[in-house]
């Protein structure tokens, strides 16, 4: 596969920047506001949200980390005989809140699907929005981002590759095309 740097570190900053002000435009403000991350990547872009929202407002944004492997409708019989758990780390209530659920890539709505379920099983928030770093299309389900970094559209045989420097080594987006 032949990846190809589509958005590079400086744009992918100010794609969270944008996220961020459309926060706290939308919200008038972060109040009642907690972020969740889906694990892995959206706990970086939830953290880093978290972080300029503080610069920007002088407030500390809860920030949570979310597990959906148990609420996944798309993984085979061996892996849900033997799941390969990781924890979700939410360390405050979600009861009359606005979760704002953050992850890097949208594209066919599952993984949004099994979060919302996560999250309604912790709790009763009083609104759930959607947070992405890139929308790249081809959704299978209903679910849209209420915040988008970049649109991205692709083709079925693309894939979208995000790094990120806590994990990766660097910020950038990728996209690669699957070879015949």
């Amino acid at each position: 596969m032949q990846a190809k740097e589509v958005v590079d570190a400086v744009t992918m900053k100010r794609a969270l920047t944008r996220i961020t002000y459309e926060i706290i435009e939308r919200n008038k403000g972060v109040q009642d506001i907690v972020l969740v991350g889906i694990k892995t990547r959206g706990i970086y872009i939830a953290q880093r949200i978290a972080e300029r929202l503080k610069q920007l407002e002088h407030v500390e944004v809860p920030v949570g980390e979310l597990d959906i492997t148990l609420y996944r409708d798309d993984v085979n019989e061996s892996a849900l005989n033997e799941p390969e758990l990781h924890s979700s780390d939410i360390p405050f209530s979600l009861e009359g809140k606005e979760v704002i659920l953050v992850d890097d890539v949208l594209f066919t709505g599952r993984t949004i699907r099994a979060a919302m379920d996560a999250v309604m099983d912790l709790g009763r928030p009083r609104k759930i929005s959607l947070a992405v770093l890139v929308d790249r299309g081809h959704r299978e389900l209903p679910i849209r981002s209420d915040y988008v970094g970049k649109n991205i559209p692709t083709s079925m045989t693309e894939e979208i590759i995000v790094e990120m420097e806590e994990l990766d080594g660097q910020d950038r987006i990728m996209i690669s095309k699957e070879e015949k």
